[in-house]
């Protein structure tokens, strides 16, 4: 199925921000600079594959399979949307170093 440009944009846009908002509240609460960095990779995950999160402990080797299998089949504009989530938690990530390198304690 074919995704509009327009369509595109606003999902790439909302992915951003609601990333970069959650590893900006994650970053101020727990005070992790990395934390949604690191968690991102799990929701991505659990966006694109539908086996449940545990099999990947008790069942590794066909779960990992089908994730496999899973974004092989993703589109480009999939990719691109999931990508710049990762974007917005890793510059989430950064604007908190720069917050507090320029001395704000909150961060």
């Amino acid at each position: 199925m074919q995704m509009a440009i327009p369509v595109l944009l606003i999902s790439m846009l909302l992915f951003f921000v609601l990333f970069f908002g959650i590893g900006f509240l994650l970053n101020m609460l727990l005070r992790m600079t990395w934390i949604m960095a690191i968690i991102y990779p799990v929701i991505a995950i659990l966006i694109i594959d539908k086996v449940n999160f545990s099999e990947y402990f008790t069942n590794p080797g066909s779960s990992f399979t089908s994730l496999g299998k899973s974004v092989s089949r993703l589109a480009a504009a999939d990719i691109t949307i999931l990508a710049s989530g990762l974007a917005g938690a890793i510059l989430s990530g950064v604007t908190m170093r720069v917050l507090r390198a320029k001395g704000y304690r909150m961060f």
